[in-house]
């Protein structure tokens, strides 16, 4: 079962990391009219999130720092005093496919789980869970960005 929800992780990363090959920092950081958030946000946003989930729940260090997870956790938006750099990005976008062979190696480390029910309701109760909700959550967010290149692209 893990090894299905691992396989799909890194197939929609892939599918995102081709998605925005060869954007301008301008277009990383443009938020459309109708949109609250941007591309880099959300990719960023993606790797936060899977650090917490799978990471700091399951009572492991992330590879992040608080900082970022303040900066890109549920509830953020982007700073529009501070885009975010095409090299910053970049260094994202590595850290999506990095991440995805830490929490196969790292995830059988983990012991205990912090539960919690989620904001659309659903019960988080073990790191299973939580890989398979972040690959739900990675689906939406994909989606976002897919909207926001079509946004990007119309104007």
């Amino acid at each position: 079962m893990l090894a299905y929800q691992f396989e799909i992780l890194e197939k929609s990363r892939k599918s995102l990391l081709k998605a925005t090959e060869g954007l301008s920092e301008e277009q990383i950081n443009r938020i459309p009219e109708g949109f609250n958030n941007n591309i880099a946000w959300n990719v960023i946003h993606l790797v936060v999130t899977q650090q917490l989930l799978c990471y700091k729940l399951a009572g492991q260090a992330m590879y992040v720092d608080d900082e970022l997870v303040d900066n890109y956790r549920k509830g953020t938006a982007p700073n529009p005093n501070k885009p975010v750099s095409l090299e910053d990005f970049n260094k994202y976008k590595e850290e999506l496919m990095l991440n995805v062979d830490r929490v196969k190696k790292d995830y059988k480390k983990s012991t205990s789980y912090i539960s919690f029910t989620n904001s659309v309701g659903i019960n988080i109760n073990s790191i299973e869970d939580a890989i398979a909700f972040n690959n739900y959550h990675e689906g939406l967010h994909t989606g976002f960005v897919n909207a926001l290149l079509r946004a990007i692209q119309a104007s």
